[in-house]
């Protein structure tokens, strides 16, 4: 089994590039810098979102499923790296996961903003991440095997953003992971939703937000699962098992010292509460 590697992230304010782009007194407050930058942006644009180079990285979460050497399968839930990394560290972990498995990438609306934020952001922390940039340019067979089937091209399969393929990359079409999990009998989103991120940031809960990370790529996992039943990748009974898997699993995670959230999480599934 190819292993698959889910992921998401979560992004503040990068207020030291907004100082040092703009002209701010060393005074005042990050708060104050974001919320200044972010009152221009709404009132030119209609939105206060920042642009995506603009964006720090703070949580990067994954869900990684393989079958071992063993031949037994295997998955893993969690947000890399520590509370208080740099962001460089976190991002560089995650190429570094690319670079040991070679994974199948799966996302949700991966392509619109994870990974150009994770491309910029990458850029300006001077991270490496060879792999994940191949194109087939060298001549082993491996690397031609990119060629045809990267991670960069939007139509290619290496990276699979959900959102994108079943709107069928039509952006009027995008669906909302929340809604559509919920819609299909998943948990959805627990805790908090993007627009709390830099809030909660604020008040030193990070670790809030690498939960609330951890529980949308497991809704990511879970639609994908449900996709390959729809393409036909999976039987009923296969797409049944992996889903009781999942389960098995949390049911276990549920269980450390601050599990509550998969306690939560896990009464969120359709006739389970």
């Amino acid at each position: 089994m190819t292993t698959v590697l889910v992921f998401d992230i979560e992004t503040i304010p990068d207020v030291a590039g907004l100082r040092r782009l703009g002209d701010f007194p060393a005074s005042m407050a990050d708060a104050d810098v974001a919320q200044q930058v972010m009152q221009l942006r709404l009132d030119k644009t209609g939105s206060d979102f920042l642009p995506l180079y603009l964006q720090r990285i703070v949580a990067i979460s994954c869900v990684i499923r393989r079958t071992t050497k063993e031949g037994l399968p295997q998955i893993k839930v969690g947000s890399l790296g520590n509370s208080d990394d740099s962001e460089k560290v976190l991002i560089q972990a995650f190429f570094d996961l690319i670079e040991k498995y070679t994974p199948q990438l799966v996302s949700w609306n991966g392509s619109g903003f994870d990974l150009p934020v994770l491309h910029y952001r990458a850029l300006i922390n001077q991270v490496h991440a060879p792999r994940y940039w191949e194109m087939g340019e060298s001549q082993d067979s491996d690397s031609r095997d990119f060629k045809w089937n990267n991670y960069i091209s939007r139509y290619h399969m290496r990276h699979l953003d959900l959102m994108d393929l079943l709107a069928k990359f039509n952006g009027r079409a995008n669906a909302p992971l929340d809604a559509l999990a919920k819609l299909c009998g998943f948990p959805g989103k627990l805790g908090m939703d993007g627009s709390q991120v830099w809030p909660a940031y604020q008040d030193g809960k990070i670790a809030d937000i690498r939960r609330y990370c951890e529980t949308d790529v497991v809704n990511t996992y879970l639609m994908y699962c449900r996709y390959q039943l729809l393409r036909g990748g999976v039987t009923q009974a296969e797409h049944d098992e992996e889903l009781d898997f999942v389960k098995r699993y949390l049911e276990q995670e549920a269980k450390e010292p601050n599990g509550q959230a998969w306690q939560e999480y896990l009464a969120g599934f359709a006739g389970d509460a």
